[in-house]
């Protein structure tokens, strides 16, 4: 039962460390930020561009993002000592 407990407060810990670590993805000057929870913190766009550019930036920026975040957040899991699956 404690090691139930002890995993349920390392995924809390893990929880809020995520909501501080960010990522950014640039692409033809626009930029997009997001967090561990994956929430857009921020989007940069370049007066440059035409609606359309910006629109295909920024999704590839959030999708390029979101996939990245995604690669760190299994690598992290996978370190967690005692996790069933990821690493323990």
């Amino acid at each position: 039962m404690f090691d139930k407990l002890k995993q349920i407060k390392q995924l809390h810990d893990l929880q809020k460390s995520l909501k501080k670590e960010t990522l950014e993805a640039q692409r033809h000057g626009v930029r997009v930020v997001i967090n561990g929870t994956l929430e857009v913190e921020s989007v940069t766009l370049n007066p440059e561009l035409s609606r359309e550019q910006h629109e295909r930036a920024v999704r590839d920026c959030f999708n390029d993002a979101v996939r990245q975040m995604q690669m760190h957040l299994a690598k992290k899991m996978s370190q967690m000592p005692g996790m069933p699956g990821f690493g323990g």
